[in-house]
């Protein structure tokens, strides 16, 4: 972020406020796919895996057979703000019963099975999820056990595997951290908003006025100064000067400060700089 601040007339100036507009505002998408884990172990399990939900907008969750409640203080602590899911929470005997519901089902796993079946990177799945919930579909994101995963028989329930490629020598990940992958994915591939933008704090883009006069005095002080001295370069010294202003993209407040660099360094060591305090003595170095 910019860490020039304006004046208070920016703010009023401009009521609809550059630090109020400027985020990456995202929109949860419509009719996303449920999660359902398999036998969690940990009630934190089950709370860090819903925060890592709520973070990417996924809503549905389903436990088969968890061994602690899902309920506890524990749980609903790790879930930081995300106790409404474990709230609309719901519990199956089987991974069969979780997922009755639903069309397309699939499954997470980081090991090779001897099936045929199609394996898709987390951001592939994603679109191809995407596609199908805009047609309606009703999905479902299978995740395994803490520590063994998911069995081949429930991979086989599955339509799709997705496996997320990551360093081979350490490619395990904990219950949350598989969640979060998969629905940040899912996340940013209905995200249609800008990649980047700049935010500002009280204070706004300069315009092009005050930028012209900054130009005007830095080239009168590079003048003075003897800097722009050969009359056949000049032209191309200034038009050089005033593009590297031009691509900084400069606030209101920092034009501020360098029309003030620039008048105190104007005097530099000379005789005649005003002293600002009694007793000051111009170095001669």
């Amino acid at each position: 972020m910019t860490a020039g601040q304006g004046g208070a007339g920016d703010n009023k100036a401009h009521p609809n406020s550059y630090a109020d507009k400027a985020r990456l505002v995202a929109t949860p998408a419509s009719n996303p796919p449920a999660v359902i884990l398999v036998e969690p172990q940990l009630g934190e399990n089950i709370g860090t895996a819903a925060r890592a939900m709520m973070n990417c907008g996924l809503t549905d969750l389903r436990l088969v057979d968890p061994r602690e409640d899902w309920l506890s203080e524990k749980a609903v602590g790790a879930s930081s703000g995300a106790g409404k899911i474990l709230q609309d929470a719901r519990r199956f005997a089987t991974t069969e019963e979780a997922i009755n519901d639903l069309e397309l089902v699939y499954a997470t796993t980081a090991r090779r099975r001897e099936m045929t079946k199609t394996v898709m990177t987390a951001r592939a799945a994603a679109a191809d999820m995407h596609i199908r919930a805009a047609e309606g579909l009703r999905l479902g994101l299978l995740f395994g056990r803490e520590r063994i995963g998911l069995t081949n028989h429930e991979v086989g329930l599955a339509n799709t595997v997705i496996e997320v490629p990551l360093n081979p020598e350490h490619s395990s990940l904990n219950l949350a951290q598989a969640v979060l992958v998969v629905g940040y994915e899912w996340f940013q591939a209905g995200y249609d908003g800008p990649e980047s933008v700049t935010t500002y704090n009280r204070t706004r883009p300069v315009e092009k006025e005050l930028l012209q006069e900054l130009f005007d005095h830095l080239e009168k002080e590079l003048t003075l100064c003897g800097f722009l001295r050969n009359d056949d370069k000049r032209p191309s010294m200034v038009i050089n000067i005033r593009n590297m202003l031009q691509r900084a993209e400069l606030t209101v407040q920092e034009v501020r400060t360098l029309h003030g660099i620039i008048k105190e360094l104007r005097y530099g060591r000379r005789e005649d700089r005003p002293q600002r305090q009694p007793g000051f003595k111009i170095d001669k170095r």
